[in-house]
């Protein structure tokens, strides 16, 4: 087991992660199209290979930034890839001013994101095609 590396990478490069990890029924222009304008992305690597995917932007009030799109292939799980994903994610919205990180997590990926300090901030929902989901939020310490 090599180690993991964590960089940011061109969104198109996520591209084949996500589709196989969350939409399999989507093409991948069906989700270069649902990018959202700025979004930045970050990989984690074992070697050579793309193991973890994350994407991280602007969204909502001032100072609010959405993650999604976090994605890790099966066979790279529990290694702390996407712990270490979501944690270059935050560290970048934080560099570039967020008061606050958030996501809609699917109920299988709450405990990545608690580990990580988010909180459950609405009641459980259903997102067609992908289940069901909690609003999670990171409130992010004040700069001064």
């Amino acid at each position: 087991m090599t180690e993991i590396e964590v960089r940011p990478i061109p969104l198109a490069e996520t591209r084949t992660v996500r589709q196989q990890v969350l939409r399999p029924h989507q093409s991948l222009a069906e989700l270069a199209a649902h990018e959202p304008d700025g979004a930045v992305a970050f990989g984690a690597f074992d070697g050579g290979e793309l193991i973890a995917v994350g994407l991280i932007g602007a969204d909502g009030e001032p100072g609010d930034w959405r993650v999604r799109g976090m994605a890790t292939l099966p066979h790279a799980r529990s290694r702390g890839a996407g712990s270490r994903v979501l944690q270059a994610l935050v560290q970048h919205a934080t560099a570039h001013g967020a008061r606050r990180v958030w996501c809609n997590a699917r109920v299988r990926a709450l405990r990545l994101y608690e580990r990580a300090g988010f909180r459950v901030a609405s009641e459980r929902f259903e997102r067609p095609d992908t289940g069901p989901h909690y609003r999670m939020e990171l409130a992010l310490p004040a700069r001064g």
